[in-house]
């Protein structure tokens, strides 16, 4: 499941859905991102741009490779658009499998394509001066150990 949206979530309540009256999951692995002010108290805001229909279906794709990979019961993937401010949720991965294992790479995989390949344009704003955002080089190398 996936959701790409400009209001907010909860965690708690996002999770509980996701596995309600599961008995087979044995694992819930959760990852919340955090629009974080890198900048040394400067930071305005983040404004999250996509193409909307394009960017949910590359987002299902990914999901499915997620699944085709690892024996998830289940996942979802919120990722928040329009102009967010330092610590406001920006993004929610949730992997749900009988076994841990599973489930943690499931996350990580997901997480290592949203911050390197899905189409999310982040622009900053400083309070005078904008700019894009790149995916960092450490974010790519983290990436690259899922290439198939």
């Amino acid at each position: 499941m996936i959701r790409v949206q400009t209001e907010d979530f909860d965690i708690g309540a996002e999770v509980a859905a996701l596995t309600a009256g599961r008995t087979d999951i044995g694992a819930v692995v959760t990852f919340s991102g955090l629009v974080r002010d890198a900048n040394g108290g400067s930071l305005a805001s983040l404004e999250l741009e996509h193409y909307p229909g394009m960017t949910e279906k590359e987002l299902a794709r990914i999901e499915r490779e997620a699944h085709e990979r690892w024996p998830l019961q289940a996942s979802l993937i919120i990722h928040r658009v329009g102009k967010l401010l330092p610590g406001d949720n920006i993004v929610l991965v949730v992997t749900a499998s009988a076994h841990r294992q599973a489930a943690f790479e499931a996350a990580s995989f997901l997480m290592d394509y949203l911050k390197t390949r899905a189409p999310f344009w982040k622009r900053e704003d400083t309070g005078g001066e904008t700019r894009w955002v790149d995916a960092r080089e450490s974010d790519g190398e983290a990436a690259a150990k899922w290439k198939a």
